[in-house]
């Protein structure tokens, strides 16, 4: 069953469709120690592979999880069928690199640059 006693069975699915974390899970853990446990299960051989539980965003029912809530409070829903397994989806997202040169500020401006010609 999908609940069992204060836990739920959960599995992830990752990005090329691979599933891992196939376990229970109690319902009082908060989504960010359970990203904390998929990075430490991470596949190594995966050519995406996150470093810290900021790069990882828990998707349920359509909804991302936050991290400060539990998995009661997400409000995590059940499976319909007895023995059933909830899968979320797993999206990696590495932090951008937030360089900004000269020439990207001054492309800006002339993008954002409003001219008029009177003839």
């Amino acid at each position: 069953m999908a609940e069992k006693e204060g836990g739920v069975e959960l599995k992830f699915r990752i990005y090329d469709g691979t599933d891992i974390g196939h376990k229970t899970y109690a319902s009082s853990m908060t989504v960010s120690t359970l990203k904390q446990k998929l990075v430490a299960e991470w596949p190594q051989d995966k050519s995406v592979i996150p470093k810290s539980v900021n790069e990882l965003k828990l998707i349920h029912a359509g909804k991302i999880l936050e991290n400060n809530k539990t998995l009661a409070d997400s409000k995590v829903t059940f499976g319909d069928l007895p023995g059933g397994v909830i899968t979320m989806h797993v999206l990696v997202q590495p932090p951008i690199a937030k360089k900004k040169t000269e020439k990207n500020e001054e492309e800006l401006k002339k993008l954002n640059s409003c001219r008029c010609v009177i003839l």
